[in-house]
């Protein structure tokens, strides 16, 4: 079991774990490592890495990857190639029954694949809508959708694949990314719209999927000015606590985004960052640099925590979920329809 002080997720540098990363996985403030393409070379590489990741803490820790399909997938070579979301979103507009199937298909898909190698889970569904603002490198085809309305089935037949395959899924980036056109990895996004536009045009799958329910939700490093005018949604008691949790009734694990982004160090030092974090998260995401993640444990003592315990622990993978042949059927289905070519 994750312990109760369990707080940080890290990044790892490379494909081999350095004496400082070794350290951390065995500190008492590690919950989990998350992956990046500079972590992986093949399957056979990245499962060794994950066993030794896993043999040198000192207790249970979750694993997580990015692997959201199409732009965004940081294992490639050995895994079938995820199309973009927004390949689903043109199918279902011909063909609803086609788009949902294709959905679940994908979902477990892209869980087998990356569970096969002991991924707990990837930080997915995107929820955000594409609009003439996000059409860009941020959202753009990332998003199922540019129809708010039709973002909700699609993500909850991906989230309903990827939970066939034992797998928890993300909901991500509360409360929506997709009418800002600035990227928060480089700077501060704004948003002026007021709460009854976001509750119109961005709140809505995310509010679904928590009904569905989604067992855990990643903020976005913006900051939506006539809701919370001091702190972007990853850092404010309005948006997580009052919103999400009370509005919304979410009850599951909130996991901030990466606290090296500029939409988050535009609020201090990493022990500020941090501070803010923990607030309302769950989980902290630290991935780099490594001198970022030194100074983000030590600006916290371990102190223990039954709730954020229980809501870390039910992400982890159900290792007894798989099914060889369930994973065989849905990728020829799969080719079938030309939704997916080969292995890369």
């Amino acid at each position: 079991m994750i312990p109760s002080t369990a707080l940080f997720v890290i990044g790892i540098q490379g494909t081999m774990i350095s004496s400082d990363e070794k350290y951390w996985l065995q500190h008492p403030l590690t919950a989990g490592v998350i992956l990046f393409a500079r972590n992986y070379e093949s399957p056979e590489q990245i499962q060794l890495l994950i066993q030794t990741l896993r043999n040198t803490a000192k207790h249970d820790i979750l694993i997580m990857v990015d692997q959201e399909g199409g732009r965004v997938q940081r294992f490639i070579k050995g895994f079938t190639k995820i199309p973009p979301m927004a390949d689903l979103g043109v199918i279902y507009d011909k063909n609803p029954e086609n788009g949902l199937l294709f959905s679940t298909a994908l979902g477990y898909v892209l869980a087998y694949e990356i569970a096969q190698c002991d991924v707990d889970f990837s930080i997915a569904p995107m929820l955000d809508v594409e609009t003439s603002v996000s059409n860009s490198n941020v959202i753009g085809d990332r998003a199922f959708s540019k129809d708010i309305g039709k973002i909700f089935p699609l993500a909850k037949a991906f989230y309903q694949g990827m939970r066939e395959a034992g797998m928890s899924g993300v909901g991500k980036h509360f409360p929506g990314h997709g009418h800002v056109s600035a990227d928060s990895h480089e700077s501060l996004p704004i948003y002026d719209g007021d709460f009854a536009s976001l509750e119109e045009n961005d709140l809505p799958p995310f509010k679904d999927l928590i009904h569905a329910g989604i067992p855990a939700i990643m903020p976005a490093h913006i900051l939506y000015s006539q809701v919370d005018p001091d702190f972007p949604a990853g850092f404010s008691t309005i948006w997580l606590n009052e919103i999400l949790r009370k509005k919304l009734n979410f009850s599951g694990c909130i996991i901030s985004d990466d606290l090296n982004m500029a939409g988050a160090s535009a609020y201090g030092n990493m022990a500020k960052r941090v501070a803010l974090a923990t607030r309302n998260c769950d989980l902290i995401l630290v991935s780099h640099p490594p001198e970022d993640i030194k100074k983000a444990f030590e600006s916290q003592i371990p102190w223990e925590n039954p709730l954020r315990q229980k809501r870390i622990n039910a992400l982890r993978r159900n290792k007894e979920a798989l099914s060889a042949q369930l994973y065989k059927d849905k990728l020829n289905l799969l080719k079938k329809h030309a939704i997916v070519t080969s292995i890369s």
